[in-house]
C-alpha cells in the first residue's frame, strides 16, 4: 500500500533522504521515528507527491505518485505538521471546499457526519478556524484528511497540541481505522507508538536504521537507535 524503492532527495550536496526503501501492507499502523533532521518529513512529502525524489520511486496502492499524482491522491489522506487551514473559513465551509475539490457530490453529508462524530467536532462546525486553539485546528485538519474516505493516511504528529482526552480520541480513532487502511504516523513519544502502532521505522541521517516492533525496538538500543530512542523519551 506503501511503497519507498530506493528514494533518494538531494538539496546541493545534501542527502536529505539517502537510498530509503521500505513497505507497508494493508492493515498496518506504522511509525516513523527518528532525531529532528533525520529525514522524516522529507521522506513523508515524497510519498505524498508533495515534493519529487531525485532519484527512487514512491507509490501509494501501486500507483507511482510522481507519474499519476492525481490519482495516487484520490487514495491519500495527508496531514502534514501544519495542515492546510483557511483561517477565514468556519470548519464546515472549509470540509465544502474539500468535498467539492475531490468531487464528493452528493457524500459529502454522509462524510460530514462521519468526521463530525470521529473528530468531535459538532461545536466547532460553524466557528472560524482562525478563532479555534491549536488542538482545535488539529481536529480539523484530521477531519479533512478523513473525508473522502482514503485507503492510506500519511499523518505527521497527528496528536500535537492536543489535550490528553482528545490525545487518546486520536489514539483510539487511528487504531480504529488501522483495521481497515494502512497508515505511517511521525511522533516524538515512543507511548503514541506503543498505544497505537505494530512497526516502528526508524530513519536516521535519510537512511533506515531500524525495522521491527516496538518491542524489538526497545530492546535494541544501541548507537544510533539508543541516541534516537532517548532523544524521543526525553520529550514525553
Amino acid at each position: 500500500m506503501i511503497e519507498a524503492v530506493d528514494l533518494c532527495k538531494y538539496y546541493g550536496s545534501f542527502a536529505a533522504i539517502d537510498h530509503l526503501s521500505f513497505s507497508i501492507r494493508r492493515g498496518e499502523v506504522v511509525a516513523f521515528l527518528g532525531p529532528n533532521g533525520a529525514g522524516k518529513s522529507t521522506t513523508m512529502k515524497v510519498l505524498t507527491g508533495y515534493l519529487a525524489p531525485t532519484s527512487g520511486h514512491a507509490r501509494l496502492c501501486g500507483i507511482d505518485v510522481v507519474q499519476d499524482r492525481v490519482r495516487a491522491a484520490e487514495k491519500l489522506g495527508y496531514l502534514p505538521e501544519n495542515g492546510p487551514l483557511y483561517p477565514e473559513m468556519t470548519a464546515r465551509e472549509l470540509l465544502q471546499f474539500f468535498a467539492d475539490a475531490r468531487g464528493l457530490g452528493g457524500r459529502f453529508a454522509e462524510r460530514l457526519d462521519f468526521v463530525t462524530a470521529e473528530c468531535d467536532l459538532a461545536e466547532l462546525l460553524d466557528k472560524p478556524i482562525g478563532k479555534c486553539s491549536k488542538g482545535q485546528k488539529q481536529r480539523v485538519g484530521m477531519a479533512q484528511v478523513l473525508l473522502h474516505d482514503p485507503e492510506v493516511l500519511i499523518l505527521d504528529e497527528p496528536t500535537t497540541g492536543l489535550d490528553p482526552n482528545q490525545i487518546r480520541h486520536v489514539r483510539e480513532l487511528v487504531k480504529k481505522l488501522g483495521e481497515t487502511r494502512t497508515i505511517l504516523l511521525s511522533t516524538h513519544l515512543f507511548q503514541e507508538v506503543e498505544a497505537m502502532a505494530g512497526r516502528v521505522l526508524l530513519v536516521n541521517d535519510g537512511k533506515l536504521a531500524f525495522d521491527g516492533t516496538p518491542e524489538e525496538f526497545k530492546s535494541k538500543g544501541a548507537g544510533k537507535m539508543d541516541q534516537a530512542f532517548h532523544a524521543m523519551t526525553t520529550h514525553s
